[in-house]
């Protein structure tokens, strides 16, 4: 959570926003009041509970791009929905819950994300080594004591198939100097462009399209996940650009490198504590005593989302 004053915050969001000055200082005093709770000795802290702002305005006056800046200020987890898309259960439309899920979802993303810089310098190491060694088989430099000893064979001589101490030593010592070659043209960017041959993992997971089609996305995309974790992930060789080969490389050795328990655990405490989600349209699917007809009550909605 960010330490800026109030003053300073309005500050901020006047580089941005103009106008709406009253609604700044209002958003600003309540983004200080949450830092000050979070302050609090611990027996008091469950006594304080963070606050709703209602912001009233036509369309264009900076409702989201007031609460977007400051979620970005103070590096919050921030989503934005529409109340008019959701229903109560048992009617065809996403359910209130997925708006926490979502914001839990975003939240693990910026933890995630931070961690992955964080072990970025470490893994562009192991990420270099893959590189080379790729060229280096390409290149035929990894050849078994067979293919060497087989090629020696000149004009049907019988020759010993045994390779000397010395002859094995010769070709260690050109094999580390044609890697270092190419080490010191990959620090240099000067073979970006190149193609290698890489394992890439096959995104193409199980259909479950057919499930979404029926109102029922948020099924869809429990069993996608799931049977993306349970089934073993498919690898096929690929050749591609050093440049991509890198990303996807550094992708996987940064994922190792990290804790995702720790990761999911920082970012459902993040989204408790500092998640911020923008509803929009909400005076929409306020109650009307004198409607009438089979219009689906939209009741349960306030009382879910309240």
């Amino acid at each position: 959570m960010n330490e800026k004053t109030p003053k300073q915050i309005v500050s901020e969001l006047d580089k941005y926003i103009v106008g709406q000055f009253q609604a700044k200082k209002s958003v600003a005093i309540a983004l200080r009041n949450r830092w000050r709770s979070k302050r609090l000795a611990t027996e008091l802290k469950d006594d304080v509970i963070p606050k709703n702002i209602l912001m009233i305005g036509s369309t264009g006056v900076g409702k989201t791009e007031i609460a977007r800046r400051i979620a970005k200020l103070v590096q919050a987890p921030f989503i934005k929905v529409e109340a008019t898309k959701f229903t109560e259960v048992g009617y065809i439309g996403r359910d209130v819950e997925s708006i926490i899920r979502d914001l839990a979802e975003k939240a693990i993303q910026i933890v995630k994300s931070n961690h992955l810089q964080k072990v970025e310098s470490d893994a562009k190491i192991i990420v270099d080594e893959k590189i080379l060694d790729c060229f280096m088989e390409e290149q035929g430099e990894n050849k078994n004591q067979f293919e060497l000893l087989f090629n020696n064979l000149e004009n049907n001589e019988p020759k010993e198939l045994s390779i000397s101490a010395e002859a094995a030593v010769v070709i260690e010592q050109e094999k580390l100097q044609k890697k270092a070659e190419l080490r010191n043209k990959l620090l240099n960017q000067e073979l970006e462009d190149e193609l290698i041959e890489v394992y890439v993992e096959d995104n193409k997971g199980p259909m479950v399209g057919m499930i979404a089609g029926a109102g029922l996305e948020e099924i869809g995309s429990n069993i996608q996940d799931m049977l993306g974790n349970l089934l073993p992930k498919k690898k096929k060789k690929k050749k591609i650009t050093v440049k991509n080969a890198r990303k996807i490389f550094m992708q996987e050795e940064a994922q190792k490198m990290i804790d995702m328990d720790n990761v999911i655990n920082e970012g459902l405490d993040l989204a408790q504590n500092n998640g911020i989600v923008f509803i929009d349209e909400f005076d929409k699917i306020a109650g009307r005593n004198n409607s009438s007809g089979p219009d689906v009550s939209r009741e349960g909605v306030q009382r879910d989302i309240l």
